[in-house]
C-alpha cells in the first residue's frame, strides 16, 4: 500500500566523458515511485540500471533533472546532508554483502549506527532487533566467516535496515547466490517491503524476484518501459 510519492525524478538524465565524447547512460527520466511501493528495474548489461539506483541512493548526481526525497530537491542538500540522508533515510545491499569479517554479526550490524552516533546500548538493541526480522537471531555472535553465504546477505540486509529507512535500494541482492538461498533472500525483502511498509527498489537480472515486485520497469537504451502486466 502506498501513501504517496517518496521519490519523484523530473528530467533525470546521466551522462560521462568518454574516451572520445560524452556518453547518456540515462535520458531524461521522469519516474515517481510510492511509499512503501516495490519496484523492480530489469534491463541488460550495461543498461544504466546501477546508475539510476545510485542516483536514487545519492552515491551519484544527475548531469541534468530532479529528484525530489519526500518534496525536498536532493540537489540543494550539502554533500553532509546528503551523507547524513543515506544513514537515516537510505538503506543500501548490493550483490556482494561487504561483511566485515573480523567482526561478529550484530557487530557488523551496529556499525552504522555507532558510525551515525547513536549509543553503543541502542546500536545493538537495534542490530538484534533487525537480526531477527531476518530471522538471524541465533545467529548474532557468530563470526561472518562462519555464516553461509544466504545468511551473509541477510545480515548485510538487517545491516540496511537497522536505523528503518524509508527505503531500501537493492542491487543485485541474489546475484551472488544458488536458486533456493536466493528465494530465501527474495522472501525476506518482499516481508520489510510488506510488513514494514519499507520502500524497496531492487535492480536484478532475477525474473523471480522481479516478478514479485508491484511494479517492473526495464532500463533499456537510457529510457524507462513499464513492464507491469
Amino acid at each position: 500500500m502506498t501513501t504517496g510519492a517518496l521519490y519523484q525524478l523530473i528530467g533525470v538524465g546521466r551522462e560521462y566523458e568518454g574516451p572520445a565524447e560524452k556518453v547518456t547512460v540515462i535520458q531524461s527520466l521522469d519516474l515517481s515511485i510510492g511509499q512503501g511501493e516495490s519496484v523492480a528495474i530489469v534491463g541488460s548489461s550495461g543498461s544504466g540500471k546501477s546508475t539510476l539506483l545510485h542516483l536514487l541512493g545519492t552515491l551519484d548526481n544527475p548531469s541534468w533533472g530532479t529528484i525530489n526525497f519526500r518534496g525536498q530537491d536532493l540537489g540543494q542538500f550539502s554533500p553532509e546532508a546528503k551523507a547524513a540522508l543515506r544513514n537515516r533515510e537510505i538503506g543500501f545491499v548490493f550483490q556482494f554483502h561487504h561483511l566485515l569479517p573480523e567482526f561478529t554479526t550484530i557487530e557488523n550490524v551496529a556499525m552504522q549506527a555507532l558510525i551515525g552516533g547513536v549509543s553503543r546500548s541502542e546500536a545493538f538493541d537495534r542490530a538484534r532487533d533487525a537480526l531477527g526480522l531476518v530471522g538471524l537471531h541465533g545467529r548474532i555472535m557468530h563470526r561472518v566467516t562462519t555464516l553461509s553465504g544466504g545468511e551473509r546477505q541477510r545480515a548485510a540486509i538487517a545491516r540496511a535496515i537497522l536505523m528503518r529507512p524509508a527505503v531500501l535500494l537493492a542491487d543485485e541482492p541474489t546475484g551472488n547466490l544458488d536458486e533456493r538461498t536466493g528465494c530465501v533472500v527474495a522472501e525476506q525483502l518482499m516481508h520489510l517491503n510488506e510488513e514494514l511498509g519499507m520502500t524497496l527498489v531492487v535492480v536484478t537480472h532475477n525474473a523471480e524476484l522481479a516478478a514479485l515486485m508491484q511494479r517492473r520497469l526495464e532500463l533499456r537504451a537510457g529510457e524507462l518501459y513499464d513492464q507491469t502486466v
